[in-house]
């Protein structure tokens, strides 16, 4: 079985149908190759339904969760978007297809470097990736119509809300180690509503505004 028809399995059995509606997403995922995103020696787990260990601690998400995230985030063509924790640079990816720009932060210097070069050898022009603390976002770039938190935070960074642009919305899972929901944030001028997704287990978002450190 080659790459695409893999991709085209995933995207029927681990995402279609399991609920996963919106066909932009479901196209992305169909044509971002995921296998491109993960270490030589894991390649053949790729589209495979879990994480992949990706290096530093930390992992590239399970296939399903990235189409959750994404279905929930609700990016569009015309959107800029703000990423939080760029890992491996596959949801990266899949936001690139879907929106204008992206704009993306790694604190980890190696996996910000690494996921450039992937992005890159895709032609994915899109996308701007930074190193630093993704819990005070990225000020210069703001506001944002889209923020997309792929670490598990303590609580909702004040930073992010700030960055948030009217009509925005804002994704990004909360609680302890071990176990989160997903929060969905938008934004109607100086009010902001959330509401909790889905349960979800994520690696901890460090930061100023996190997580202080992995023990926790």
């Amino acid at each position: 079985m080659d790459d695409r028809q893999r991709r085209h399995d995933m995207v029927a059995t681990q995402l279609s149908a399991r609920g996963v509606r919106d066909v932009r997403v479901l196209e992305a995922m169909r044509e971002v190759p995921r296998h491109h995103f993960v270490p030589d020696s894991a390649r053949h787990e790729a589209y495979e339904d879990r994480p992949l260990t990706i290096g530093q601690g930390q992992t590239i998400s399970q296939p399903y969760m990235v189409a959750v995230m994404t279905e929930a985030l609700a990016p569009q063509e015309s959107h800029r978007v703000l990423e939080i924790g760029t890992g491996s640079g596959y949801q990266t990816a899949i936001l690139s297809r879907l929106a204008a720009r992206v704009v993306s932060i790694e604190r980890h210097a190696s996996l910000a470097e690494r996921a450039k070069a992937a992005l890159d050898a895709l032609a994915m022009t899109n996308v701007e990736i930074h190193v630093g603390d993704g819990t005070e976002g990225w000020p210069p770039d703001a506001p944002y119509d889209r923020i997309l938190v792929t670490a598990g935070a303590p609580a909702v960074p004040d930073s992010l809300r700030q960055q948030l642009a009217d009509d925005g919305r804002l994704v990004i899972p909360v609680g302890p180690s071990g176990f989160q929901h997903l929060m969905i944030l938008d934004r109607r001028g100086d009010r902001i509503d959330e509401r909790q997704g889905d349960a979800c287990v994520f690696v901890p978002l460090i930061g100023r505004l996190g997580w202080q450190d992995d023990r926790h």
